[in-house]
């Protein structure tokens, strides 16, 4: 789904920023103009996540090959390193 995009002038923006605020807060994004030229953007915050929070989240999601961490010659002699 296509992200609905507001552009408005600083006076607009002054004049009607509980609105848009509030379509901000309903996924859309405000680009602020002055005279006709984006000058900035406002979007939703996110919520800050603490790394506990976030700790295991992508368990199980992905996997990697057994040898993964193991040496290989093509990388060693991509960045120069002697074997």
């Amino acid at each position: 789904m296509a992200k609905h995009v507001h552009r408005v002038g600083i006076h607009e923006a002054k004049t009607h920023l509980s609105r848009l605020l509030r379509d901000v807060e309903n996924g859309a994004e405000v680009v602020l103009e002055r005279g006709g030229r984006p000058i900035a953007r406002i979007i939703p915050a996110m919520e800050p996540v603490s790394p506990a929070d976030s700790y295991g989240m992508f368990a199980g999601q992905f996997t990697t090959a057994d040898d993964f961490d193991g040496d290989s010659e093509q990388l060693a002699d991509l960045f120069g390193v002697s074997r």
